[in-house]
């Protein structure tokens, strides 16, 4: 038996549709208490026990809440209170609110045509899938911009009705066919909870693309025209397919890459391996669960499915694997069905073929084509588009660790989750303490630091390998280089000058400091919502992003700005804001804007142009 206290010491993931029923559950009068119980719901006391957990409101109140085998709550039916007004209660309410979100968890999947009937996942024939311009999804895509103009409007972290009245939203619009939508509004509730828990691994510049996609495709389904071809092939794209189904690959070769830690503020946690074949194309297993983000280390020991004597780690460590019978999503992910047969076989090291040729890319393509990836639909972006494979010396730049890649120029290294549970901030210190060495670094682009790379892993001269989040490094790694770091003057390695310090190399420009502004100013607005947005547009900033050479960024500022202070009389003469999906319309244009020209600046920084057009 496990005790905890609140959402953070021991309440089970939720289905986003059980979260969702919480308020359609409460009567209107118990709304606007809600707020208040969620945060009372942080101090109740949580006990774990056998395929349940229970909350202890008070000494005469308990809500308890079955749990799957997953560990999760799957429906509003599942979590049931002890008090008399029952189910309708604020107690079942806010224990539902204030519990993470669960996320999509994988089932073993059957070969194709073994018992599933040509269906796709759900049970759903293609044929019977729901048309994205009826009248159900039309219904659902106007709820789900309202849902998502409502969070632009109070804030990330104003109030929890406007992030369950999202939920709701969600779980319509997943019935009606709008897949895409409903997930990237699931993926904004969940960036509110953490928001609103202060988690670490929140990320602003997370939310501010969530909200923005989601509405993005709410708007392209809303404005689609039945009788246009070409509308209603958007809209259908803006729709999405149901949740990844697996198709037969049949035999696979694969070579361990490495191994990475997963850990949400949801509360599940795991392990991801990724190999490669000889084609060139990644592929990746995965044990994710719920558990607290220490469960990443158990997870990298488990086994692979289907008999091979090998776990995730030691595939990713240099292992070979041949896999038959296997299954694969668009994604790139592995299924561990029932057909699936796995035998260990020679691996490489990065230094050789056929992980060699990762390396042999020049980083800006690199860059290029990971940015490219950044506006498909997550689900199906090929697994590890977002990866760059980088060799060059470690250096350090005011105590923390960088890297001056071949061919591109020094950035610096980012732990990718800063939690005390996992190695990376550790090791990247060490790093900073041991610059001058040549290394082969895995990184990730991180959207809020272009400036640097999220690493990852690493291999030192000598060919250790290391995953940066589950080892630890040992004192001297990496080794240090026969030669000086290009560039730089001899000198101490302690972080104030000398060979293993910042060369001459120009690192990667900041972006127009115009431009910065519009930035923030988009993503204020999200944080504090439109209150804040008043004041987060500067008035002259439009003038200054023409002056800049920015005319498109200024045209996004004068309507924010507009949006943000236009105002209308009520019937009493009390001045209100006016219309919000003006406003939501208007900030919806600068945040793609300002995302879209991120992603030109950072492609344009890494080929050596640091202009970006306007």
């Amino acid at each position: 038996m496990e005790t905890g206290t609140g959402a953070e010491g021991g309440l089970p993931p939720v289905a986003a549709g059980a979260a969702a029923q919480a308020l359609a559950d409460l009567p209107a009068r118990l709304r606007k208490r809600l707020d208040g119980a969620v945060a009372k719901a942080a101090g109740w006391p949580v006990t774990r026990v056998e395929g349940a957990a229970r909350v202890a409101v008070d000494p005469d109140t308990t809500v308890v809440l079955a749990l799957t085998e997953h560990g999760t709550v799957a429906s509003a039916a599942a979590v049931t209170c002890d008090c008399l007004l029952a189910p309708a209660c604020l107690h079942r309410a806010a224990v539902l609110a204030a519990a993470p979100l669960a996320e999509e968890v994988e089932e073993p999947q059957a070969p194709p045509g073994e018992g599933a009937g040509g269906r796709e996942e759900g049970g759903a024939e293609p044929s019977a899938r729901p048309d994205p311009l009826g009248p159900a999804a039309e219904q659902a895509a106007q709820a789900l911009w309202a849902a998502g103009v409502a969070v632009l409007r109070e804030g990330a972290v104003a109030s929890t009705l406007p992030r369950t009245r999202l939920l709701h939203a969600a779980q319509a619009a997943r019935l009606a066919g709008l897949h895409r939508p409903s997930s990237a509004a699931v993926r904004v509730a969940r960036r509110l909870t953490e928001a609103r828990g202060a988690e670490p691994s929140f990320r602003l510049a997370e939310l501010v693309d969530d909200l923005a996609e989601l509405l993005d495709l709410t708007r392209v389904i809303r404005a689609a025209d039945p009788a246009d071809p070409a509308a209603r092939a958007a809209a259908h794209r803006a729709a999405g397919e149901a949740r990844r189904t697996y198709r037969s690959s049949g035999s696979l070769r694969l070579y361990g890459l490495f191994t990475e830690p997963v850990a949400t503020a949801s509360g599940y946690a795991g392990a991801r391996t990724y190999a490669l074949d000889p084609g060139g194309g990644l592929r990746t297993f995965a044990v994710i669960a719920p558990g607290p983000p220490e469960r990443a280390r158990s997870a990298a020991s488990a086994p692979l499915p289907g008999g091979a004597a090998l776990t995730l780690r030691e595939l990713g460590r240099g292992a070979g694997l041949i896999a038959t019978g296997a299954t694969l999503t668009e994604d790139g992910r592995i299924g561990g069905g029932t057909g699936l047969r796995t035998v260990t076989a020679s691996g490489a090291d990065w230094s050789a073929d056929p992980l060699d040729s990762l390396w042999h890319r020049p980083p800006a393509e690199q860059v290029a084509a990971a940015l490219a990836h950044q506006g498909t639909d997550a689900d199906r972006r090929p697994a590890g588009a977002d990866l760059l494979f980088l060799e060059g010396t470690v250096v350090g730049r005011g105590g923390r660790a960088a890297l001056v890649p071949d061919g591109g120029p020094p950035v610096l290294l980012h732990a990718p989750d800063e939690r005390p549970e996992l190695a990376y901030a550790g090791n990247l210190r060490r790093l900073a303490e041991r610059p001058g060495g040549r290394v082969r670094l895995i990184g990730r682009l991180a959207p809020d630091r272009p400036s640097g790379v999220a690493a990852l892993a690493l291999t030192t001269d000598g060919g250790a390998r290391y995953d940066l989040g589950l080892d630890r490094l040992p004192p001297g790694a990496p080794a240090p280089a026969s030669a000086s770091v290009p560039g730089s003057a001899p000198g101490r390695a302690d972080g104030s000058a000398g060979a293993g310090h910042l060369p001459s190399i120009p690192p990667l420009a900041p972006p127009p400091v115009e431009w910065e502004l519009l930035s923030r100013a988009v993503a204020r607005t999200v944080a504090g919502g439109r209150a804040l947005a008043a004041a987060a547009v500067d008035p002259e900033l439009p003038g200054r992003l023409v002056a800049a050479g920015l005319p498109t960024a200024a045209a996004c500022a004068r309507s924010l700005a507009a949006a943000t202070r236009a105002r209308r009389p009520d019937p009493l003469g009390a001045m209100l804001p006016a219309d919000p999906d003006a406003f939501a319309t208007a900030w919806l244009a600068a945040a793609l804007y300002t995302g879209a020209a991120a992603r030109e600046f950072t492609a344009t920084a890494w080929a050596g142009n640091t202009s970006i057009s306007a």
